[in-house]
């Protein structure tokens, strides 16, 4: 049966994160050189000792992860020990990961993504400070009317950000919407409303001032045809061509990650083996409770 590589976002990073596997695997060891090389400084010694505060950042973070799951991808390569999958499919900053194992871009220019990405991040959360929650228990379309009706009420409003497994829904945008939100949400049923420990709205408007700069960026990169289709966050449909990869990932920022639907978009190409590289395993719970019956291995 065709399998699909996966590949986390933030929140999965860790202290200690790829050094094990680096003291173990030179490919790894390879990649984490690169990355210091390529930004400057020592990102595998902030992956490694920390500090924690430092290493969850987003301008390192993001970076951090990309390089962790990329080495990941090209240790699972290397040893043979699991078949070429007919998709990939990447959460959010995961989908830089997706498209760089696939072979769109290159690891050096899609570090440099990452890095810019993460920068760009940080000033939005800067000049418009929001906020996130995880609602638990509450269908898609309940929180969406959710989400309206808050959103008529306060400015910025509150949106869908991460349609993440069937009963967990990120919504994200301005402090007092997400705060209306959550409320709604459990007045309308929802088990919990938890509120992340961020202050950047991520796959929000707030997000909207920073899309010019990241564009720019994105249109310095050169991009090759994928030669994996990478399932876009988006659309939840594959996307190879480079015009749609630079596409996707601008609209990325602002739009909602579809990762339900395209879950059940690769399920339904009769993929039913899911393997996610990475440093944590996130996405296999998701995933599992997705699709019934669904074989998740996370390495990493």
């Amino acid at each position: 049966m065709p399998s699909a590589y996966v590949f986390p976002g933030q929140g999965s990073q860790f202290v200690g994160m790829g050094r094990e596997l680096a003291q173990l695997r030179p490919v790894v060891k390879g990649y984490f050189k690169r990355a210091d090389e390529a930004l400057g400084f020592s990102l595998s010694d902030l992956c490694w000792h920390g500090p924690e505060a430092d290493l969850s950042d987003t301008v390192n973070t993001q970076p951090a992860i990309f390089t962790h799951s990329v080495a990941m991808f090209h240790m699972v390569e290397m040893s043979g020990e699991v078949e070429a999958p007919a998709f990939m499919a990447g959460h959010s900053l995961g989908e830089l990961s997706a498209l760089c194992a696939a072979g769109a871009l290159t690891f050096e220019d899609g570090l440099k993504l990452a890095r810019r990405r993460g920068e760009l991040m940080k000033t939005a959360g800067e000049q418009h400070p929001g906020s996130m929650a995880a609602i638990i228990g509450l269908d898609r379309e309940a929180l969406q009317a959710v989400c309206d009706e808050a959103s008529s009420q306060h400015t910025p409003g509150v949106v869908i950000a991460n349609d993440n497994s069937p009963g967990q829904i990120v919504i994200s945008g301005g402090k007092e919407a997400v705060s209306a939100a959550s409320a709604l949400a459990k007045a309308k049923g929802a088990r919990r409303a938890l509120p992340l420990p961020v202050s950047i709205a991520s796959h929000s408007p707030l997000m909207a001032g920073i899309q010019a700069d990241f564009a720019r960026a994105v249109a310095d990169t050169t991009f090759t045809t994928a030669n994996i289709p990478v399932v876009a966050n988006t659309s939840a449909r594959p996307i190879t061509h480079p015009d749609d990869i630079r596409a996707e990932l601008v609209a990325q920022l602002t739009s909602p990650v579809r990762w339900v639907e395209s879950v059940q978009f690769m399920h339904a190409q009769c993929v039913t083996d899911f393997v996610e590289l990475g440093p944590k395993d996130v996405l296999c719970g998701l995933i599992k409770r997705t699709i019934d019956g669904a074989s998740t291995r996370a390495i990493g």
